[in-house]
């Protein structure tokens, strides 16, 4: 895995080196203090050699830091090959001359002291590789080896500082390891004190489970985290879950994603959730919680994202096996490389470890869509009080990352009547949307519904509706309410047969009806037809008459001029033959 270069705060006043281990250098606030050493001390298997080994590569991989690794125990080729199952290719880097391991043999029964004891051998020796490749970074494993058998503390005491002073002088980012003493953090009980910045790790077994932690004891000049952090070394290297460092400043989007269920998304102001945002899904036994989490990540991988779902419960084959009797085809998106399931017992390697993990492989696979099936499985104590610390710090994380989440949850009870806030881990209130899924029994058969509790910054629906598993898939019935009860299964198909009865009859009736208003329309229809033929006949006799009537007008008149013509002509000849003009 590619590890990206921390950018310190523009505010920090102490020159820091930065480490390259994701985590630490959040949780220092930019790395270790430049040109001081470290003290790193912890009992045996803590991971003092490992980390001080990935602080020295990843300066010569990713700020161009040579380094010079100096140890008084392991030899150079059992060092390399110790860190060669993290990724690190010492060779390379020391054939490069960015890095120079240098074995110093001490065996104190093969030399005898004859004068005063002190470290100028080391210096000249440890001044020659600094200045051979010029290192800017130094680590020295261990101190125990490098004053083994010397009886005079004193002495040991004022070679300390005087190593510590001679490191500030050459101006080098150094790393000291130490084994856990008795009384103190190491064997010599001063060390803590002389140096500017002390790192303890720890190893502890509890309910049989092993946990790394480590806590910054001190860090001169500079603020830096306080608590314990959980560490786990993986064959990328150490990674450490910065937890007081997530703050609430991640961003709030505004795009919504789909659940895969278009009446869920209906029912959530018709959009779905928004990206980035955190789903607690609960409900008790048998209601559909596993279902409605895988839908949500194969819709996620239908959109060409990448999913990662984390189950507790069932092995990766069962969980696709399962979800293909629903319709729903996780194991095309697994080939593709968009979905990985990541099935294990929460409780394997510790809450704090398994988190980290999570973590981890998040950075690796940048999926948009995160699923926890379920979470009330991360721990096996009869109070799950100490799960939302756990699940705070992972939710924090995936905001930052804006990776939706959806977190699935055991309850306890089956009935309405069960507080849902009661039997949560705790976490109810860091979400954004909260889905109830119950098993409503009645008319004696058992059936699931669903509603949403919350849902921060949208409108959603109120309603309660029959959550459906089907082997075309998942779907969300309408409401259905009979005497202020939501109806389900037989009961509701009973009233929709009723309802469906009803609805018949009073069709009929408006059809019967609609014939009766026909008939009258009809019988209307016929009588306005035959008044309308009776007035056209009348029309018609009318008509005709007045055609009549007009025609003996003109043939009266024509007649008459006739006449008038007739007798015109007459007067005529009779004056003429009188002799008048």
């Amino acid at each position: 895995m590619k590890r990206k270069k921390y950018t310190a705060p523009e505010d920090v006043t102490l020159p820091k080196t930065p480490t390259g281990i994701e985590g630490l250098d959040e949780i220092t606030g930019g790395g270790l203090p430049t040109g001081r050493p470290t003290l790193i001390c912890g009992g045996a298997g803590c991971g003092k050699t490992l980390l001080a080994m990935e602080f020295l590569m990843r300066g010569a991989m990713l700020y161009d830091e040579p380094g010079v690794y100096m140890m008084f125990e392991e030899s150079a080729a059992e060092l390399a090959a110790n860190v060669r199952s993290l990724g690190f290719k010492v060779e390379a880097l020391v054939a490069r001359k960015k890095i120079v391991l240098d074995h110093v043999h001490i065996e104190r029964n093969e030399f005898e002291e004859t004068g005063e004891y002190n470290l100028d051998g080391l210096f000249i020796r440890l001044g020659h590789a600094i200045d051979s490749i010029g290192a800017k970074r130094v680590v020295l494993d261990t101190l125990e080896a490098l004053f083994s058998g010397l009886p005079n503390h004193s002495v040991l005491r004022a070679e300390l500082r005087r190593l510590f002073r001679w490191l500030k002088d050459r101006g080098v980012t150094a790393i000291v390891t130490g084994e856990r003493g008795e009384a103190g953090l190491t064997r010599y009980g001063l060390e803590e004190y002389v140096a500017d910045c002390v790192i303890v790790l720890d190893h502890r077994v509890e309910g049989q489970i092993s946990t790394r932690r480590l806590r910054v004891l001190k860090y001169r000049g500079t603020t830096h985290g306080m608590n314990e952090y959980p560490f786990i070394i993986t064959a990328n290297g150490i990674s450490v879950m910065p937890i007081t460092s997530l703050r609430l400043d991640h961003p709030a989007g505004v795009q919504r994603v789909s659940t895969g269920v278009p009446r869920l998304d209906e029912m959530l102001g018709g959009k779905g959730v928004f990206r980035g945002s955190s789903v607690l899904v609960s409900g008790s036994p048998g209601t559909g919680k596993s279902s409605l989490a895988a839908k949500f990540v194969e819709t996620a991988c239908r959109r060409g994202e990448r999913a990662l779902l984390f189950a507790y419960e069932e092995s990766a084959t069962q969980i696709m096996r399962n979800m293909r009797s629903i319709g729903i085809d996780l194991e095309t998106w697994v080939k593709k490389g968009l979905l990985e399931i990541h099935a294990s017992r929460p409780t394997l390697q510790g809450l704090e470890q398994h988190l980290v993990m999570m973590h981890d492989m998040v950075c690796a696979f940048r999926p948009a869509v995160v699923a926890v099936d379920p979470i009330s499985n991360l721990t096996l104590e009869d109070t799950e009080a100490a799960v939302k610390p756990t699940l705070m710090r992972l939710i924090d994380f995936l905001k930052q990352k804006q990776v939706t989440a959806v977190f699935t949850s055991l309850t306890s009870g089956s009935g309405a009547a069960s507080s849902p806030e009661d039997s949560q881990v705790g976490v109810s209130s860091l979400m954004d949307v909260w889905l109830l899924m119950r098993n409503n029994e009645f008319n004696g058969e058992r059936n699931r519904t669903l509603y949403v509790l919350k849902a921060r910054g949208m409108h959603h629906s109120n309603q309660v509706r029959e959550f459906v598993l089907t082997a075309a898939g998942i779907d969300l019935l309408d409401v259905c309410v009979l005497d202020d009860r939501v109806l389900t299964g037989s009961a509701r198909a009973t009233q929709e047969a009723h309802l469906a009865a009803a609805a018949e009859l009073r069709g009929q009736g408006h059809q019967h009806r609609q014939r009766q208003l026909a008939s009258k329309r009809k019988a209307v229809d016929a009588k306005i037809a035959a008044m309308r033929a009776e007035v056209d006949a009348e029309e018609e006799e009318m008509n005709l008459a007045i055609k009549q009537e007009l025609m003996q007008e003109n043939t009266m008149r024509q007649n008459a001029t006739s006449m008038a013509a007739s007798r015109g002509e007459l007067g005529n000849k009779h004056n003429l033959s009188q002799g008048k003009p």
